[in-house]
């Protein structure tokens, strides 16, 4: 399978909110403590990452949840934040639904299936 990473990425952000600082990951945090948030972390260089933001963008069409888009590659230092902020441990892909300011599902690789987040969004946010 051959991937357009760069095409794939600058396609990906202008949907998705990109996350590019801790203040900015601390500010989605504080929001998900009123409604939920969906945090989305992809890699540009995994081949899973272009199947899970096939079910990402299927699930943005019918969502009006805010994603928020987290770029390993680049934003590294956010990703290890989420990471220290929610105690769960770093995947990519990687999806995270907060509510009530903390992780309450998450999903990775080929778990990541649009039905599968729309189920958790309506039992745990």
């Amino acid at each position: 399978m051959e991937i357009n990473t760069y095409k794939q990425v600058i396609d990906m952000s202008a949907i998705m909110k990109q996350i590019k600082s801790i203040p900015a990951w601390r500010e989605i945090l504080e929001q998900s403590k009123q409604s939920p948030q969906i945090i989305f972390k992809f890699s540009a260089t995994c081949v899973v990452s272009p199947p899970a933001h096939k079910q990402m963008s299927a699930f943005m069409k019918k969502s009006d949840v805010p994603v928020h888009l987290v770029i390993v590659q680049t934003d590294r230092a956010v990703s290890d934040a989420i990471e220290a902020d929610l105690g769960v441990r770093h995947e990519s892909p990687q999806v995270l639904i907060l509510s009530g300011g903390r992780a309450v599902w998450q999903a990775t690789h080929y778990k990541i299936k649009e039905r599968d987040i729309r189920k958790a969004i309506k039992l745990y946010a």
